[in-house]
């Protein structure tokens, strides 16, 4: 990694001075196909997880959404008058949605996800910064590689709308020409003209990379990512620990032992495992007795993670939701009215735990293969992030007992697999009830609370 004047000692953006927390847009870089779509979303997925307001405008969907029907690369051709137009038009509607987006809508981060190949477009992004307030980073990707060029061509240009009734040889070679329309254009990020910017340079999919001019927190967060994400295909398994005797007992928390239905679990999950036939495979634990017992049924090496520990319920640990709701009322509902931002008394929330819980986060993306085994809201945090689901939905996410979840990374997304081992299990998902009134009656508090011993 080469890095030039990383720290500079000011918070200066090109032309103004702006405070450290002015809205930051993220500009990608690079010839088509060269994976920006896919780092746009990746790093949007990543920013709103742990809690930045993000979203990216893509600028081929807006040309999509003016040409209805794509016709060939001729559309491309630096010297057809009509499609430069057109094109211009779009990356100017998106970016009056991006002004939107980071002066009304409450945006921190916008990903505006283009080509933006030339000097003169990046200076037109960067005039129309200046003029919003906004600062500026930069991702450029640059692929020499042919083989990883011609994968993301069949992996993920082949199923976009502007191929859908055409055969892969003629999609292939329209595309081909598509991408030769920009490369005589093509001015890339330089280390001396451009050394007033903000950017980090990605080379050949990470096996080299160059930043500069990293101005603050977010833009060291968005480097620090970008600098841990691989393409290489793997898998994921998370699983909860085999049931505990306090699951049993409807009580939450604690740092109990295995049932007998729990080490059942953990014997079929060392088959389950042994199936799969995955080479390298990493398994990480909490370092709660029922993880570890249940990793220690897979006679295999594994890891004990301390951020991997349940959420911490402080005053409520090891209280059943009856207890809760009889000792603890208000608090009981006020969980229920934001599960995602309520602290336990002396404990901890859904939005401590993500924060906790990004170093776990960070180092998946860089490993390969990984088997996870953790708790209930722990789960719930990491299936959040691979699904990109929303603070509202993420202490709702269904994590049962004896389940083990397969998460493939495809092209823009995941993959998810649920597989049951067949082991009974007691349940411990309980659903926000219609009624989170602090006035509510217990009966009403306790309705979704599932049944137990």
């Amino acid at each position: 990694v080469r890095v030039s004047s990383l720290w500079p000692d000011s918070k200066r953006i090109i032309g103004m001075i702006c405070m450290t927390n002015c809205p930051t847009l993220i500009v990608t870089v690079g010839l088509p196909a060269r994976g920006k779509t896919y780092i746009s979303k990746k790093l949007t997925r990543y920013l709103n997880w742990i809690g930045v307001p993000t979203r990216e405008f893509n600028v081929g969907q807006y040309r999509r959404e003016f040409v209805k029907i794509y016709k060939s690369f001729e559309f491309f051709r630096p010297d057809n008058e009509e499609g430069l137009k057109i094109r211009r038009q779009c990356a100017s509607a998106a970016l009056n949605d991006v002004r939107e987006y980071l002066t009304e809508d409450g945006g921190q981060v916008a990903v505006f996800d283009a080509t933006n190949t030339t000097r003169e477009r990046r200076e037109t992004i960067l005039e129309f910064a200046e003029q919003n307030g906004f600062k500026v980073f930069f991702v450029e990707s640059v692929c020499e590689d042919p083989d990883v060029i011609q994968e993301n061509i069949v992996q993920v240009k082949l199923g976009s709308p502007d191929y859908t009734n055409c055969n892969t040889e003629e999609a292939v070679e329209d595309f081909m020409k598509r991408i030769k329309c920009y490369e005589n254009s093509y001015e890339t990020l330089d280390e001396v003209l451009d050394r007033d910017l903000s950017y980090i340079k990605i080379m050949d999919v990470g096996q080299r990379y160059l930043v500069n001019r990293v101005l603050d927190h977010i833009q060291s967060r968005i480097v620090y990512y970008l600098m841990n994400i691989h393409i290489t295909p793997r898998s994921i398994y998370l699983c909860r620990h085999g049931e505990s005797e306090l699951n049993v007992k409807g009580r939450i928390g604690g740092d109990s032992g295995l049932t007998i239905r729990g080490k059942e679990f953990a014997k079929k999950l060392s088959h389950f495992i042994q199936e799969q036939n995955i080479s390298d495979l990493k398994v990480w634990t909490s370092q709660m007795k029922r993880t570890i017992q249940t990793a220690e049924a897979l006679n295999v090496p594994y890891e004990q993670w301390k951020v991997l520990n349940e959420i911490d319920a402080g005053v409520c640990e090891e209280l059943m939701y009856e207890e809760i709701q009889k000792n603890y009322p208000l608090e009981f509902a006020l969980r229920d009215q934001d599960k995602y931002r309520y602290r336990y008394p002396k404990g901890e929330s859904y939005e401590d735990l993500v924060q906790r819980l990004e170093p776990v986060i960070m180092e998946l993306e860089r490993q390969e293969n990984v088997l996870v085994i953790c708790h209930q809201a722990v789960m719930r945090c990491l299936l959040a992030y691979f699904l990109d689901k929303t603070a509202e939905e993420l202490p709702y996410l269904k994590c049962p007992l004896h389940t083990v979840l397969k998460l493939t990374p495809v092209a823009y997304g995941c993959k998810v697999e649920s597989i049951g081992l067949n082991v009974d299990a007691v349940n411990t998902h309980r659903e926000r009830p219609a009624n989170v009134d602090v006035s509510r009656m217990s009966e009403e508090a306790l309705l979704t609370v599932p049944s137990h011993q």
